[in-house]
């Protein structure tokens, strides 16, 4: 009697064991099983990210029969157009005006906006003023032909590829948006240098052109992004809530687009 009682106490303590070590099986399973399902659905959302930003940056681009990749939202106060996607060459926007602020010359011909950007512009100038800096605009909208007589220009006194350093091919200004303005200060003799951006007045507005929706376009350090060389006097205005955006990030606009824009 004892050897059976003994042996059914064996067989129960078998089963028992060999059901935790099944329920912990199990159990190990169901977690492994939990981990995949996250890893899967983060690569999910990593592959919906991308998506986003493709898709959004190919339907507002097509290809022309040349060959040259054209935006197909010029108007947009956030066209993105650098030296891989030009401005169409008849694109002028069509509510261009005259910002009243003071400028290098007078009766400019490319002292134009277009109105949004003008407006805060003003601003901008009203607040530099207040604040004991008096900033003057030296050129704004720029038409493709007169985009093409400037660079033609540039080429033949540096050559073509110092002049596309700083210097855009016709239909890639951001002039030619109307949402683009070369400001500057006559600390620097109203002139558009690199060393605008350490003196007070080109500081000053580094620090809150964002506060009126524009960022300095082309900054320091951003050079192989951007395609050019450091403008600390190049303004462009994408509107306030991308303005201070980018600000904060430290970014340029083709980060913003590339990296942030669908988040």
């Amino acid at each position: 009697m004892k050897k059976i009682i003994t042996l059914l106490l064996t067989l129960i303590l078998s089963i028992a064991i060999i059901g935790c070590e099944n329920t912990e099986d199990n159990d190990k399973t169901e977690i492994q099983q939990q981990n995949d399902n996250k890893k899967d659905n983060k690569n999910n959302e990593q592959t919906q990210e991308n998506e986003k930003e493709e898709s959004y940056l190919e339907k507002t681009i097509t290809t022309n029969a040349s060959g040259e990749q054209v935006v197909t939202n010029p108007n947009d106060i956030l066209v993105l157009t650098n030296k891989n996607r030009n401005l169409p060459k008849d694109y002028e926007p069509e509510d261009l005006v005259d910002p009243d602020i003071p400028f290098v010359f007078k009766d400019s011909p490319v002292r134009f906006m277009r109105q949004i950007a003008a407006e805060n512009l003003e601003e901008l100038f009203k607040a530099g003023s207040k604040s004991g800096f008096k900033f003057y605009g030296r050129s704004g909208y720029r038409s493709y032909d007169i985009q093409t007589s400037l660079f033609n220009q540039y080429v033949e006194a540096n050559g073509i590829e110092e002049a596309n350093k700083f210097s855009a091919k016709p239909g890639q200004s951001e002039h030619q948006t109307g949402l683009a303005m070369d400001v500057t200060s006559e600390v620097v003799n109203n002139q558009l240098t690199e060393s605008f951006g350490e003196t007070a007045d080109g500081k000053w507005l580094a620090s809150n052109a964002h506060k009126f929706g524009f960022i300095i376009r082309f900054p320091k350090g951003k050079e192989d992004i951007t395609g050019y060389q450091y403008e600390p006097w190049h303004l462009r205005y994408v509107g306030k809530d991308v303005s201070k955006e980018i600000y904060d990030l430290n970014i340029t606009l083709e980060e913003y687009f590339k990296d942030y824009f669908s988040k």
